[in-house]
């Protein structure tokens, strides 16, 4: 079992910065990959990132590439989102999530944290 909880989301400019992290409990943390997902009102939760187990392998929506960073710390059991150049069609609520399989398919996650919102203004 684990237990994911988002925090670092808020308001922010066009063009600013926010580094999102996830805490996770239990100490099977680092055997599981993690996602990152965002839902915009009235759409789909949909995949940003994804970083492997080792932090070796790491998966970007296209729309993020180049502006986000996910890392992993398992000493920690911490996942983060670095996120830079925010634009507004960013804002959503972010979600962290737990698989033993990962991807970029919210089907291949067991274990999802409440979300941290995420607000860009122009």
């Amino acid at each position: 079992q684990v237990q994911l909880v988002e925090s670092g989301g808020g308001l922010v400019q066009a063009g600013g910065s926010l580094r999102l992290s996830c805490a996770a409990s239990g100490r099977t943390f680092r055997n599981y990959a993690m996602g990152w997902f965002r839902q915009a009102p009235g759409k789909e939760r949909g995949f940003v990132a994804s970083i492997s187990w080792s932090g070796a392998m790491t998966y970007y929506t296209d729309s993020v590439k180049g502006r986000f960073t996910i890392s992993r710390d398992n000493a920690k059991n911490t996942v983060y989102l670095r996120m830079n150049s925010l634009i507004p069609e960013d804002t959503a609520l972010y979600y962290c999530a737990a698989g033993f399989i990962g991807s970029t398919d919210t089907r291949g996650y067991s274990y999802w944290g409440q979300g941290t919102q995420v607000t860009v203004s122009s």
